[in-house]
């Protein structure tokens, strides 16, 4: 079992790497996020390429999207739930434009930790303003 830092980690590399790219901006919003984030000020920094690592090796697998999310869902507590999308919402914003592969991971997400429908809503919209661009 992993700790709730790796398990969000885990959620932000589920997002970026689920189009089979994972972008500078992307990889910019992860590591910014393990940065400045409160969850993560108990974190240790240099352990963000291994556990990036990790989260890779286990998609690698046959069923590896699968056993990702279920260790996400049990890493993740309740009360970290709208964090954890908050932070997958936030690698999708990072990009001008959302895949479609990106979209489906977020709405798998939320199924996995148990938002409900409105709070996602407000969540996606926080997420598409903060990285809105003129």
């Amino acid at each position: 079992m992993i700790n709730h830092h790796s398990a969000l980690i885990y959620v932000m590399v589920l997002v970026s790497a689920c189009d089979g790219d994972m972008t500078d901006a992307e990889l910019e919003a992860i590591g910014e996020n393990v940065r400045y984030l409160p969850v993560f000020q108990d974190f240790d920094i240099e352990r963000l390429t291994d556990v990036t690592r990790e989260c890779t090796g286990l998609l690698s697998d046959a069923d590896g999207l699968e056993t990702t999310l279920q260790i996400i869902k049990e890493a993740i507590p309740h009360k970290l739930a709208e964090t954890g999308y908050a932070v997958a919402c936030d690698i999708a914003a990072a990009d001008p434009s959302a895949s479609q592969e990106e979209l489906r991971m977020l709405e798998m997400i939320r199924h996995k930790l148990g938002v409900d429908r409105l709070c996602a809503a407000a969540i996606e919209r926080g997420a598409r303003a903060r990285h809105m661009r003129l």
